[in-house]
């Protein structure tokens, strides 16, 4: 007769208990918009974020400068990223209504634009950071809010009433803005800007001097 082994007390109890799957993270949303008056011409975005009940928590709206739909597009998903990175967001699902920019996001498009490529970057390390990050593609009649975000930063920089109707992605638009006056300073061979206006790199401005009479 073989005797078996006597196992301390309570040993073995919970060898076979299924392991308890940890429950999904809820998510936040965020519907992020952006586009150019002209395509390169006046750009902004505009975001709404909505916490896992639905409710918005964040409205953002920024107009950068001269430049084109697509670079607008990442900078407003690169804000909504900001946005839920600083306030401790670890499941974000952003919607969007640019195919390119959500398909370079998830792989499927490479990213061939020179302009696009930091941004794509920025934007690929900030999502890797969170527990639970996916974006997904919406037709714009479900991106309405952002896109009127968008161009609201459009109307208030240029002056223009929102009534005007124009779309932040209207590429049949002139983009013929009034020009926006800045003050700036000269110093040891570099003007420096005395006004954040948000530009964003690598973007060309006209300026024009007022040079002091000479004695």
């Amino acid at each position: 007769m073989v005797k078996r082994k006597q196992l301390p007390r309570g040993a073995g109890l919970f060898v076979d208990a299924p392991h308890e799957a940890k429950p999904a993270l809820a998510a936040h949303r965020a519907n992020i918009d952006g586009g150019s008056r002209g395509n390169p011409g006046p750009a902004s975005y505009g975001v709404v974020i909505r916490d896992p009940r639905g409710e918005i928590v964040a409205t953002l709206k920024k107009y950068i400068g001269r430049t084109t739909n697509n670079v607008a597009e990442y900078y407003g998903l690169i804000a909504a990223l900001d946005y839920a990175q600083s306030h401790g967001i670890r499941a974000l699902r952003v919607e969007s209504d640019s195919e390119l920019l959500v398909q370079q996001m998830r792989g499927r498009y490479k990213v061939k634009s020179v302009d696009l490529r930091p941004l794509f970057e920025r934007a690929k390390k900030i999502s890797q950071s969170f527990e639970s990050f996916r974006i997904e593609h919406v037709y714009r009649e479900q991106n309405r809010e952002a896109d009127a975000l968008a161009n609201e930063a459009l109307d208030e920089t240029s002056g223009a009433s929102s009534a005007s109707g124009s779309p932040s992605k209207a590429k049949a638009s002139s983009g013929n803005s009034e020009p926006r006056r800045i003050r700036a300073r000269f110093r040891s061979g570099i003007l420096y800007l005395l006004e954040d206006v948000g530009l964003p790199d690598g973007i060309e401005v006209e300026v024009q001097l007022h040079l002091p009479p000479k004695p």
